[in-house]
């Protein structure tokens, strides 16, 4: 049959395979099974299979994700799946098996790197990519082909849960770390890479007041330059292999059923070939959420139209009433062979049909290995953020006693985000209370203690890299969030006697606050816990005040998910470390941060509101943006954030100098300029040289600032560099009131600097030449370091 002959063409074996296929085998392709429903004993059923996967399957969700498997326990059964598949199925067609991958494989056994919006604060592509491929390694030892990652959402309201999941706030952030994790996943070869899933097509992180699946109120010139920008370079620059709609709505559409988005744009103008892949429940929730279609075989027929793919995580809609849909007529059957072409075309790339099995010997040792577990270390480290230091930190060695404080301190699942492996435990075992989807629940559920992966608590790691001179003090405090009495149903207030007592004790105390990420009702940040307070969760505030007002030396440690309102904080503790959700080997990198032996370099990738009621605050606004006129301030707070986006200190200083900027540049040539930077400390540090330009001259507003390059660099005490930047005119080209690409001529402001309210070099240069449109986007400046 020419459909198993791989030397032919891959739309020859399509067309071969597709027209042997009953209507049933066709929409078969289409749907997905949760790993768990085929699961018996902790095996995989063969009855089971066969009554959810007999006329064969489109994808597995999450093998390793919803299952107990260990890692030589999942290839195994990767393969019994497709041995099924190949050897019980009339035709043999080999599944997809999807997993999640934001901050590591979501699996049991696998490493647990820092959540998303750490690695955006660490400014280091390479560092994206590296994880990437790390990822890939381990999925594709158990037969997982799609990654449904990265997150490329615009955040500009923290209230949003998901905000760890992100990069950030900025469009060229989210973008030049999202291009490089995509490469390090999906590889330059398609037979042995990941499919690569970009989410959540489009706006999904400017939700209304927060929400999750809100809906997204976004212009269209806004959503054109700023939120589908990482998205057209994903596709454009790294041939992103797969999309994921959101779950919300533009301006009444579902994305799931918005066709202008998934096929006129992604398709038709920016040449995507890949598979769009629905969210979780995402095309039955235009029936049952939104509201948009009478009925699933309606729901079904609208989101084909759009371009939807596959409906994911379990067969609903795209089963019974789709082939309803198709014999009534009420869907076009050349349609639904458009839809099952590309997804069996997929599967014949990805190298499937030849390679359907994966070697289940020496599983174990793409997991956990000393280089995957230094890698975690050095991504925690980079991912750090010195948000204040008055110059209490470092931390002296010598004899003194420390008290650390906090629900945090001595919590090793806290550290995590909520796409991790013990967050879905939970989630998982939450859904025997809290089943919003109605689904078929997982038999064999693993307790969380035995889904963490090998790490120490902050605490351990402090009295590691501390040394026996210090005398440590350690009381909780308060929890995260107060327990709730279940007979009286009020709240547990914590007793800060004890804490109180240390911190008295103490020559210095450390205070480790902030979230516990997750899915369910205790936790405070991640997917569907949104927040209408950037305050510390709980009592943990009060808490706070308590040791400060004992007048000893505080350090807070942040391990959180999204940005708060720090303004107490800021004017009473003396330093404020941001580690975000720093995963596996986060307590060593936060220990060797405070005591100096790593100097910390991140900078923060969104900023940081003095008050909710700023949101949204964010640096690339408008010109009439950012201040409230004619006075600037609120009557109650500034207008300005508390810590502005790209801002993170050092144990060391930086100098620039030598700007070199031309006077014109032609406006369908390149910007080159170039400058020095000095470490001008006593001590080797990191700097984030950070390039904004602003557009003085265009007919439409544009923001005061905007990032268009940056580059991490490493110097030694007194060494210096020369940094050249090169900005090609075609990455300033906006949307004019035609809404047309293009670039004008006019007067261009150019600010470099170590964050955007911290600009260090400046000047003015002009575009010379006749307005023009743009053909071609370009989406990355390019940097060369030069020593001196």
């Amino acid at each position: 049959m020419i459909y198993q002959d791989a030397s032919k063409p891959v739309a020859e074996r399509v067309t071969d395979l597709l027209s042997r296929m009953t209507l049933a085998e066709k929409v078969s392709q289409l749907t997905s099974v949760w790993a768990y429903e085929i699961i018996r004993n902790g095996q995989i059923n063969e009855d089971k299979c066969m009554a959810k996967m007999g006329q064969g399957l489109g994808q597995i969700t999450r093998l390793g994700g919803a299952s107990s498997f260990k890692p030589d326990e999942a290839a195994r059964a990767a393969n019994q799946i497709q041995r099924f598949l190949v050897e019980k199925t009339r035709l043999g067609i080999p599944a997809i098996i999807h997993e999640e991958s934001c901050a590591g494989y979501l699996t049991r056994g696998a490493n647990v790197f820092p959540q998303a919006l750490g690695i955006g604060a660490s400014f280091e592509p390479e560092l994206a990519q590296e994880m990437g491929a790390i990822i890939r390694e381990q999925m594709m030892a158990l037969g997982a082909r799609q990654a449904l990652a990265p997150l490329l959402d615009i955040t500009r309201d923290p209230r949003w849960g998901r905000t760890e999941e992100t990069y950030g706030e900025d469009r060229y952030l989210t973008a030049r770390m999202g291009v490089s994790y995509i490469r390090g996943l999906q590889s330059d070869s398609l037979e042995q890479g990941i499919l690569a899933t970009g989410k959540h097509f489009v706006g999904y992180g400017q939700s209304e007041g927060g929400m999750n699946w809100a809906p997204a109120h976004i212009s269209r010139r806004d959503l054109l330059e700023n939120f589908l920008f990482p998205f057209e370079a994903a596709v454009k620059e790294a041939n992103l292999r797969s999309i994921m709609p959101g779950y919300h709505e533009l301006d009444g559409v579902p994305c799931h059923t918005n066709q202008w988005l998934l096929e006129d744009l992604l398709r038709q103008e920016w040449g995507f070939d890949g598979l769009v892949v629905s969210d979780y429940f995402g095309i039955n929730m235009i029936f049952d959420y939104h509201k948009a279609a009478p009925s699933k075989d309606h729901a079904a027929r609208m989101a084909l139209a759009a371009g939807v793919d596959i409906e994911l995580p379990s067969t609903d809609v795209y089963s019974t009433p789709l082939i309803q849909a198709v014999e009534n007529g009420l869907v076009d059957a050349s349609l639904l062979d458009k839809i099952v072409s590309r997804v069996l075309a997929m599967k014949f790339r990805l190298g499937l049909f030849e390679n359907p099995y994966v070697a289940e010997n020496d599983v174990e040792s793409h997991f956990q290995s000393a280089l995957q577990r230094a890698f975690s270390r050095k991504a925690a480290e980079k991912s750090i953020v010195l948000l204040k230091n008055d110059g209490t930190l470092p931390l002296a060695p010598g004899k003194k006693k420390i008290a650390v404080i906090g629900p945090n301190a001595d919590s090793i699942r806290n550290m995590l985000g909520d796409y991790s492996y013990p967050a879905h435990v939970e989630s998982l075992l939450d859904m025997a209370e809290d089943n919003f989807a109605n689904t078929e629940l997982p038999e064999d559920r693993l307790s969380v203690a035995d889904a963490m992966p090998p790490m120490q608590s902050i605490l351990a790691g402090l009295k590691a890299v501390g040394g026996s001179d210090i005398s440590w003090l350690y009381a909780k405090g308060c929890d995260v969030l107060p327990e709730i009495d279940k007979k009286t149903g009020e709240m547990r207030l914590s007793d800060f006697a004890e804490a109180i007592q240390i911190a008295s004790q103490a020559d210095l105390s450390i205070l480790v606050l902030g979230d516990k990420a997750g899915l369910i009702e205790n936790c405070t940040s991640g997917e569907a816990r949104d927040r209408t307070s950037l305050d510390l969760p709980g009592q943990q505030k009060e808490l706070l005040q308590a040791v400060c007002a004992v007048g000893k030396p505080v350090v807070l440690v942040l391990v959180n998910g999204r940005p708060y309102s720090l303004s107490w904080e800021d004017q009473h503790v003396n330093a404020i470390v941001e580690a975000w959700l720093p995963g596996e080997e986060g307590a060593a990198a936060i220990a060797d941060v405070l005591f100096g032996q790593v100097n910390p370099g991140g900078k923060l990738p969104i900023s940081f509101p003095r008050t909710v009621g700023q949101v949204p605050v964010f640096y690339a606004h408008r010109p009439s943006g950012g201040r409230s006129h004619w006075k600037g301030d609120y009557v109650d707070e500034s207008s300005k954030p508390l810590y502005a986006f790209g801002h993170g200190l050092s144990y060391t200083t930086f100098e620039y100098s030598d700007l070199v900027l031309p006077a014109q540049v032609a406006i369908d040539g390149s910007l080159e300029l170039s400058f020095s930077l000095q470490n001008t400390g006593s001590i080797a540090g990191e700097e984030v040289v950070q390039l904004y330009l602003h557009d003085c001259s265009a007919d439409i507003t544009r923001p005061v600032q905007q990032l268009y390059g940056f580059k991490r660099l490493m110097l030694q005490p007194g060494e210096k560099c020369q940094v050249q930047f090169t900005v090609s005119t075609d990455q300033m080209g906006f949307y004019d009131r035609d809404m047309n690409v293009v670039v004008e001529p006019g007067e261009m402001e150019l600010m470099i600097g170590s964050a955007s309210n911290d600009v260090r070099l400046q000047g003015l240069f002009e575009l010379s030449g006749d307005k023009r449109v743009v053909v071609n986007k370009k989406f990355a400046s390019q940097v060369k370091i030069f020593k001196a």
